[in-house]
């Protein structure tokens, strides 16, 4: 009895870890001590990099940016201009999304924000009116949008983010 209690113990702490991993544990540096459960790797584009598509957002209909494989992008709250909060950990759970082209990124549509990349700890990640743009391991296919609101910090990027 005692092996299956700890068996459990030790299950439910793995658990939390990767729960805590997801939310984008610390802001501070973005890092978090536990590995994800999925092993994102950062969206990369060289072309027409944003998108937007339709997608229901907590029970509405919105239009939302997408990378080029129609992955629904997030911003995160503890980001500031210059100043990249998610690396490490957080950028698995949260893979950035990665220009590798020349010029500056495009939209293939008229976006009222402005594209820009800011060279960072993840490479040249793609910016929208100054928010960092990322994805999220959570979503399993286009037009999903799991990663709305969670740890109160991330967020579903629009086109009207300016």
């Amino acid at each position: 009895m005692i092996f299956s209690k700890r068996a459990f113990l030790a299950v439910m702490g793995l658990a939390l870890a990767i729960v805590v991993s997801a939310c984008g544990g610390t802001t501070s540096t973005g890092s978090t001590s536990s590995t994800p459960t999925a092993a994102a790797t950062p969206t990369t584009a060289s072309t027409s990099t944003i998108q937007t598509a339709q997608a229901t957002v907590k029970g509405k209909a919105t239009t939302i940016l997408t990378n080029a494989q129609g992955m629904t992008l997030y911003y995160f709250t503890p980001d500031a201009p210059a100043k990249l909060a998610c690396t490490g950990g957080c950028a698995k759970t949260w893979p950035p999304l990665l220009f590798t082209g020349s010029g500056a990124p495009t939209g293939s549509t008229s976006l009222t924000g402005k594209l820009s990349v800011l060279n960072g700890a993840n490479g040249a990640q793609v910016e929208y009116s100054g928010y960092l743009l990322y994805t999220y391991s959570g979503d399993t296919g286009p037009g999903q949008t799991t990663g709305e609101g969670v740890g109160g910090v991330w967020h579903v990027c629009t086109p009207s983010l300016t």
